[in-house]
């Protein structure tokens, strides 16, 4: 599903109106008129009311003004509160306003903190209220009386219901301006915002609705890819075939370099992972001392004794990966490897010569050092990069404070700088791919934030490497059906105690409900 940011949106409003001749006026009467009947449909039992709609001077309050005159003509009670001066409403929702006011709207203005307080301690028993006061263009804090507004809206205990986006909501990186209204229902016009698809906007959002406010087809068509919320109905088509005449061979055999003392519990996770998710083999390759352990504990996979030092992988087991890659279609490095001084030096020397596309994950992405610079010389790398936001600050040498400022922003940097596709794991998990484009998944809960979550992914993306899948495509649908497994687990068993092994044996059936289209796309 196609996001678009504040400039974007600005861009296909310019060119509805200037270029195609539609009415700014008319744009605004689809919106507030579509909004209203949402509105009264969602909210039948409130009616006839009171609703209170709380308005700003823009074009966000204008859509306001047009929704209290359809609600004004099917009988509710409405009540409008606008925080300016009269004279400050101008073009489009000066006209709006015009006719609201000509029809007995009910419409007082309220500039500053004083009045507006007045307004709300005289108000009625409101039972619903409608928050337009800032649009999409909002990218300043919100301050004074707006603000108060806000507080108010949140501490009101009615629904509420947000015009195109939750007040105070950054549109194109969700960041909250100050502060923010929370709505159980958002209607946004023409197509989710991307601000509306991230954290902490999102949890701002409620209920998010998309209204066609009249924008051709062809316009928004005709919007650039870059940024994408992941459907069911977009990455069912790439999960791997399962013809009835396949073997193990068919589906794959994924190489595993996983595991040291200590830390085998991030080996197993990751092996069981690739095979869970279908590969057909699966050998991990880890040091000497726990291959005894692994072979116990891993029936299904098949485990190669490696050279170590100290319990880490050595330098000396490049020889013995060069063997064990040949025949493989693909690999995963790092989890559980630890940082020992050879085993980063083996690390970077098997993501330099390994020709295999791959997944770097946890101490293989810590071996890459800041600013791993070596990538950009790897002739035809097809690699997709897992860190949470820590590796990432590891791996940027920023802040993991200005990375989850911007998390769209810092993922998609790394991935076009680098020519790699880039997981950044986390509250609605980024997938950056090396074009530039963007990919966010709604699913996820809290309970996956637990030990070995990520070594699983990171076997599910090889696994889907493994069956032959793109890098891009295998970090996209590997990410959806791991937030998808997790999902499905906490709807039965809550959202505390999930363990990465039940969300591994938790995602055959995940995949399966994906390959019968049982699965309901959310939007937030």
């Amino acid at each position: 599903m196609k996001l678009l940011t504040a400039a974007r949106m600005r861009e296909l409003d310019r060119q509805a109106i200037e270029d195609l001749g539609i009415p700014g006026v008319v744009l605004m009467e689809n919106a507030g008129r579509g909004a209203a009947e949402r509105l009264a449909r969602c909210y039948a039992e409130f009616f006839p009311g009171p609703v209170l709609i709380l308005a700003g001077k823009g074009n966000n309050g204008g859509d306001g003004y047009v929704i209290a005159r359809h609600l004004l003509n099917w009988g509710w009670q409405v009540q409008t509160l606008v925080l300016a001066e009269p004279s400050a409403i101008v073009g489009d929702a000066s006209v709006n306003l015009d006719i609201l006011t000509r029809m007995g709207g009910q419409v007082a203005f309220v500039p500053d903190e004083h009045r507006l307080l007045t307004a709300l301690d005289e108000l009625g028993a409101t039972r619903l209220v409608v928050d337009a006061l800032f649009g999409t263009g909002l990218c300043a804090p919100v301050r004074g009386h707006y603000g108060r507004a806000i507080d108010w809206i949140n501490a009101c205990g009615r629904p509420v219901v947000a015009v195109d986006i939750p007040s105070g909501v950054d549109a194109t990186h969700g960041s909250l301006l100050g502060k923010a209204v929370r709505a159980d229902l958002t209607l946004t016009f023409a197509a989710p915002k991307l601000g509306q698809a991230l954290y902490p906007g999102w949890a701002q959002v409620g209920t998010l609705e998309v209204l066609d406010i009249g924008i051709p087809a062809t316009l928004l068509a005709a919007c650039e890819e870059d940024f994408r919320l992941v459907t069911a109905a977009e990455v069912g088509p790439l999960l791997p075939a399962r013809p009835a005449t396949g073997h193990k061979g068919t589906f794959g055999h994924l190489l595993v370099v996983a595991g040291s003392r200590g830390k085998t519990g991030a080996a197993a996770l990751a092996a069981e992972g690739g095979l869970r998710m279908g590969a057909g083999l699966v050998t991990l390759g880890c040091p000497l001392s726990v291959q005894p352990a692994m072979a116990i504990k891993l029936t299904e996979v098949m485990t190669a004794s490696l050279a170590e030092v100290d319990g880490a992988l050595a330098l000396a087991a490049g020889e013995a990966l060069r063997d064990l890659w040949r025949d493989k279609e693909a690999l995963a490095v790092g989890p559980g490897l630890g940082t020992s001084e050879e085993t980063t030096e083996l690390v970077r020397k098997l993501v330099r010569e390994c020709p295999l596309p791959m997944v770097i994950d946890a101490d293989g992405l810590n071996a890459l050092g800041p600013y791993p610079s070596f990538l950009r010389d790897i002739p035809d790398l097809q690699a997709v990069l897992t860190p949470h936001p820590g590796e990432m600050s590891r791996l940027t040498g920023t802040s993991v404070a200005d990375i989850e400022a911007d998390r769209v922003g810092a993922a998609r940097r790394f991935a076009l700088d680098y020519r790699v596709t880039l997981v950044l794991k986390g509250a609605r998990t980024i997938v950056a791919l090396p074009d530039g484009r963007v990919r966010i998944t709604a699913g996820g809960n809290p309970g996956m934030a637990s030990g070995g979550m990520g070594d699983a992914l990171t076997g599910i993306i090889g696994g889907l490497l493994a069956q032959g899948l793109t890098v891009e495509s295998a970090a996209v649908l590997g990410v959806y059906l791991h937030a998808l497994a997790g999902d499905r687990l906490a709807v039965r068993q809550g959202n505390s105690g999930l363990f990465a092994s039940d969300l591994l044996r938790e995602l055959p059936a995940a995949r399966a409900a994906l390959a019968a289209g049982e699965i309901e796309d959310r939007l937030c």
